[in-house]
């Protein structure tokens, strides 16, 4: 399958604080705001050249272990065996949270469904429940589709809804969100999930721990608070303590004016006390 790749080359045209080239690679969830970062630092920076390219967490791991970029991005943390092979490569991990996220569930607009349990959403993707009526919607097969093994995303959904089991055989897997969000879009029995800020065209369905909880729908308010229920941080992680340009970017990224570009392309910027302990001294 041929993946979906975004590549960033902007010079920027006024300023001069550092010359160098930086690679971004990884996470298809970051991709975007990795883009907007990089373009604003080098509209402040002349010299300073970043490439910013997708592909799945997994694959930016798998770069950064293997000396292939200098910043991952990812929507989830390292496994354990991830940080072991590093660790085999002298590769000295070094993590920033750098934005949050939800993981909004999609369904096409059409579709009458405006909530859904933990528990409910678990057995949809797990093919336990194929059926839109046995939730109370119409009476047409389930649609699925979801992100593909190397995704951050892909991940923390099995880990944090389906609880470690597998997705159900009849899940099409896509290579971004905004391919999962296209599909939803056009298919009315559909049904994906993906960062909140790809969606378009499809609507959010509020969320619920159990049955008694309230419906939640992810905002900045409710991700940041901690009471939706699928949220997360967002990383870059770099091979040793960021210096130079490195450090100089992350901690940019970091600022009120670079969390503020994250929320302006609808990410969720940190805490201003969490992003202020994370950035690099």
């Amino acid at each position: 399958m041929i993946r979906a790749i975004v590549t960033l080359l902007v010079f920027a045209s006024c300023g001069i604080a550092f010359a160098g080239n930086i690679t971004m690679k990884g996470s298809d969830t970051l991709v975007r705001l990795g883009q907007r970062w990089a373009e604003e630092f080098m509209k402040n920076n002349r010299g300073v050249t970043i490439q910013v390219s997708g592909g799945g967490s997994g694959t930016g791991i798998a770069a950064l272990i293997n000396g292939t970029t200098d910043i991952c991005q990812a929507s989830r943390d390292m496994k354990k065996s991830e940080y072991e092979e590093a660790a085999r490569k002298k590769v000295n991990v070094y993590r920033v949270a750098v934005a949050l996220d939800g993981i909004a569930v999609f369904v096409n607009n059409e579709n009458p469904l405006n909530e859904l349990t933990l528990e409910q959403l678990k057995k949809i993707f797990n093919g336990t429940i194929t059926n839109w009526k046995e939730i109370g919607g119409p009476d047409k097969k389930i649609m699925l589709y979801g992100r593909e093994n190397n995704s951050g995303t892909y991940a923390y959904f099995k880990e944090h809804v389906l609880e470690n089991e597998d997705y159900a055989e009849q899940t099409q897997t896509l290579p971004g969100t905004a391919a999962v969000v296209n599909a939803v879009s056009k298919d009315k029995y559909g049904i994906g999930y993906g960062g909140i800020a790809w969606e378009k065209g499809v609507k959010h369905v509020a969320i619920k721990k159990d049955a008694e909880s309230p419906a939640v729908t992810p905002t900045i308010e409710t991700i940041t608070g901690g009471t939706y229920p699928i949220s997360r941080e967002l990383y870059w992680f770099f091979n040793g303590k960021p210096s130079g340009e490195l450090k100089a970017l992350v901690n940019w990224a970091l600022s009120p004016e670079g969390q503020a570009i994250a929320e302006k392309v609808d990410y969720i910027p940190l805490p201003k006390e969490v992003a202020l302990k994370s950035m690099v001294d």
